[in-house]
């Protein structure tokens, strides 16, 4: 092995020492959609750890979408889950819908995003929990470190729901921070039924940050009942190198 390959093995094994856990030990939670965990570092979303998740740019629709995705996620984890809230506009039937329901969830309502971040790294730090959700607008790669360093002390798993009421904020979610993947989901026309009626909830779920992995976007059915994104039956049916084109771009 070359000088230079050595080098950068040592400095690979020296983050990771940094970071308190190598990839290898760190448990994962399977979406369930094989053509997305397979995109994923270890096939699925890493726990105890920090993760964003912002809504498109549809403002409202796309942040309602955003909040049912953490909700599918949280859902899937086991233990009470932490919501934290600067105004209190949650619908709570909608989280139920995803996976969520309302005896699973302690809701915190904070004045403002300090002490919102704070709340969230104190139930992060708490260790009781399954999941800690926090609706925040801005989050500084200070804070995120912060919030990350608690989910790994814990093994609680973080979610941070990057949510704007002013469209300028919306600039923040561009700046680098401590999570450990960031996620953007947009609302999209569900399939026409045979039938009157609305069909499931299709998303388009982009992985735009990832550590140790490759961004990536394809279109879902949203988040069922148990919380379980689910593939387009017209994806689904196609053979899988077409399938794979039309669900990643």
């Amino acid at each position: 092995m070359s000088d230079a390959r050595l080098t950068l093995a040592a400095l690979r094994d020296r983050i990771a020492h940094l970071e308190g856990a190598e990839g290898h030990a760190r448990k994962t939670l399977a979406f369930g959609v094989p053509a997305l965990d397979r995109r994923l570092p270890q096939g699925g979303l890493a726990l105890g750890c920090l993760h964003e998740v912002s809504g498109g740019p549809a403002g409202a629709a796309d942040g309602a979408v955003a909040a049912c995705f953490a909700a599918g996620i949280a859902a899937r984890l086991p233990g009470p889950v932490l919501w934290c809230v600067t105004q209190g506009d949650l619908f709570a039937p909608g989280l139920e819908q995803a996976g969520l329901p309302p005896d699973r969830v302690i809701y915190v309502e904070a004045g403002d995003d300090i002490s919102l971040l704070a709340c969230m790294e104190e139930g992060l730090r708490h260790g009781g929990l399954g999941a800690v959700v926090a609706e925040v607008a801005r989050l500084s790669m200070t804070a995120s470190r912060r919030l990350h360093l608690a989910a790994k002390t814990s093994g609680t798993t973080g979610l941070a729901l990057r949510r704007w009421r002013d469209p300028a904020q919306a600039e923040d979610f561009g700046q680098p921070t401590a999570a450990m993947t960031r996620w953007r989901i947009s609302a999209l026309p569900s399939v026409p039924l045979p039938v009157p009626g609305v069909g499931r909830a299709r998303w388009r779920v982009e992985l735009v940050r990832a550590r140790a992995g490759e961004t990536f976007e394809m279109i879902l059915e949203g988040c069922d009942d148990t919380g379980h994104l689910g593939l387009p039956a017209d994806v689904a049916d196609r053979p899988a190198a077409a399938a794979g084109r039309h669900a990643f771009g």
